[in-house]
């Protein structure tokens, strides 16, 4: 824990413990897109501490802090509910287009996002490619993500309003929703409501590929 005096603010406070937890690392491939950057440029646009908007949004200032700092890369969940807090959409902390009444994403301009725990320098657990950037006023969020392997099985779940659709193209998916775990194949698709306790992975050592198609909720 770093030193500090009562004269700084929380907001200084937890951006400092981020930074001393880890330091970032250098990404491969894909550019990376600085999410962090961009929810903190959005909270400050509202004129909101870290607190103030971890009071918002249901989650902790310290994790807040963490994915201003890049520490740790959001998930899709964890976008969603920020962004059905302030009413906004999930490209606006990916970056993207003006937004207009239809949207036209070639393969060449779509921007991968990776979630990488930067902290514990570990391998992306998936990426994230936003297939609907530039439409506006959309209902729904189309990705498509790349799954890797997990070293270890997953403990955190997501949950938040709306509902989800994913379709796998290739290699195998394991899916857990509330207390069932089931793995689905090239082919298979999965609607559910994003209220329910979840998380997907790839099934075995491969990487897998899937559609998912986010409805937000209101």
């Amino acid at each position: 824990m770093p030193d500090f005096t009562r004269d700084e603010t929380m907001d200084d406070v937890l951006s400092e413990v981020a930074r001393e937890s880890g330091e970032p690392e250098k990404p491969t491939g894909d550019p990376e897109v600085p999410v962090g950057e961009h929810v903190r440029a959005f909270r400050e646009r509202l004129g909101l501490t870290v607190q103030q908007f971890a009071e918002r949004t249901g989650f902790s200032a310290a994790l807040l802090a963490q994915i201003e700092n890049r520490m740790v890369s959001p998930s899709l969940g964890t976008l969603v509910k920020i962004a059905n807090t302030f009413g906004t959409t999930v490209s606006s902390f990916i970056g993207g287009k003006v937004e207009r009444e239809f949207s036209i994403v070639r393969k060449e301009d779509r921007t991968t996002v990776s979630r990488v725990g930067l902290k514990e320098g570990g391998k992306s657990t998936y990426t994230y490619e936003s297939l609907g950037a530039g439409k506006a006023g959309r209902k729904m969020e189309p990705f498509l993500v790349r799954l890797q392997p997990l070293s270890e099985s997953p403990t955190a779940r997501s949950a938040h309003d709306g509902e989800e659709f994913l379709y796998v193209l290739s290699g195998k998916v394991t899916v857990c929703l509330g207390n069932l775990s089931d793995v689905l194949e090239e082919g298979d698709s999965v609607y559910y409501n994003s209220t329910i306790p979840h998380h997907v992975h790839s099934a075995d050592e491969r990487e897998a590929l899937i559609l998912a198609v986010i409805h937000a909720g209101a």
